[in-house]
């Protein structure tokens, strides 16, 4: 199964986080995980239609993918093919309105997918599974009301968290103990939609609906630039000021707040900006990107899983998609505050932090960098929840 490592570290292993929270070590961090844990599903979504759950991803001992079922039972998929296959039917019945249904959590990379109303299409190609990707007009699952949920589960606990990175869609919220995020302010799903409708510079267009007119999704502005649904130069003024300011002055960036001794300084010099260390050799160099590739964290602001690139990559694209970059010479600016205040930002991001109750969002790929994410992680995890909440 392939998960966009840009989404969330934990999807891949926890290690890949291992940079965000080791600041704050977990107090039950040496405790033994379980095998399996309860996740508890409940539906306060107000809607009368049939819920189904998937839990699909990597089995962590075996390397494996599949699903697993109800009981926490891993089963691995079949071969796929060309064109790809339908794969096994791996929903699980889903609460009504006003109910909850637990199912057991295995050792897992992966997703959790809830949808309402019909179950999901999955098909197997020769190299895996192909999840929906409702960018694509063509893709079965596009008139589809789902959802889904990132987490990794292994002997350092369970990261889990509630994700906009791709799409904003029929809300919920995320649990392990006692602590929880993802809901949002009352009234923040259609004022969502709403803000975007109302912003200018073509926003409303990430709106999708279904055939009755009914809204299913708002897409990633990833999604939006690539299918033409926002202008493809929604963020290029800035892009070219930031280019302009640091041309003549430097950009400092401190990837780790573990390690604020390690610095990088970025200076552009015609149509790269070269990042140095401190004894003043060239550690890596960025071409000057485009809207996709600011609002993806890909492309020309690709960040790898090492140690030089990837951090400052992951600093650059908080900066950009957050506009903090001309207001802040030092990244990532500490200071939410300052975010989203220039007139070209990610109008997407802002808006859904913005309905957040706790402030907190994955509205990009890196909304880590500062801990902005919606993210609950807990080394000795004894039941986590899934919260459906109304579509209002």
């Amino acid at each position: 199964m392939r998960f966009r490592l840009r989404m969330l570290g934990v999807v891949a292993a926890a290690v890949a986080v291992a940079g965000v929270l080791s600041a704050t070590p977990d107090r039950h961090a040496d405790a033994a995980v379980p095998a399996t844990i309860p996740l508890t599903i409940t539906n306060n979504s107000g809607r009368g239609d049939a819920v189904y759950i998937y839990n699909l991803g990597t089995n962590l001992a075996t390397g494996q993918q599949g699903w697993a079922d109800a009981s926490g039972t891993f089963h691995a998929w079949p071969a796929g093919g060309d064109p790809p296959t339908p794969a096994p039917d791996a929903s699980i019945a889903g609460p009504a309105n006003g109910q909850s249904v637990t199912i057991q959590m295995p050792k897992f990379s992966g997703r959790v997918y809830f949808s309402y109303g019909q179950k999901l299409v999955f098909k197997l190609t020769t190299g895996g599974l192909v999840q929906p990707a409702v960018q694509n007009p063509s893709d079965p699952n596009r008139n589809v009301l789902f959802n889904w949920s990132e987490y990794t589960l292994n002997d350092g606990g369970l990261w889990i968290n509630s994700t906009q990175v791709d799409m904003f869609s029929a809300p919920y919220a995320v649990s392990v103990n006692s602590s929880t995020t993802g809901h949002l302010r009352s009234g923040g799903y259609n004022a969502v939609y709403n803000t975007l409708r109302n912003t200018a510079g073509g926003w409303g267009g990430l709106i999708q609906t279904a055939p009755d007119g009914s809204v299913l999704r708002a897409l990633s502005p990833l999604y939006g630039v690539e299918t033409g649904a926002l202008p493809a130069s929604a963020m290029d003024d800035y892009i070219n000021r930031v280019w302009s300011k640091y041309s003549s002055e430097t950009l400092t960036v401190t990837p780790f707040g573990d390690q604020p001794n390690t610095k990088y300084f970025g200076k552009v010099s015609g149509n790269v900006m070269n990042f140095t260390n401190s004894a003043g050799a060239v550690v890596t160099s960025f071409q000057k990107p485009d809207s996709a590739s600011v609002f993806g964290c890909v492309k020309l602001l690709d960040a790898p899983n090492d140690q030089v690139r990837g951090p400052i990559s992951r600093t650059l694209c908080a900066g950009y998609n957050r506009s903090t970059l001309l207001t802040n010479p030092n990244q990532p600016d500490p200071n939410d505050a300052s975010f989203y205040q220039d007139a070209i930002t990610n109008q997407y991001s802002k808006t859904i932090h913005a309905q957040m109750a706790d402030g907190r969002a994955y509205g990009f790929a890196f909304d880590d960098v500062g801990n902005h994410e919606a993210l609950v992680h807990d080394g000795n995890p004894q039941q986590a929840a899934l919260i459906l909440d109304p579509l209002s």
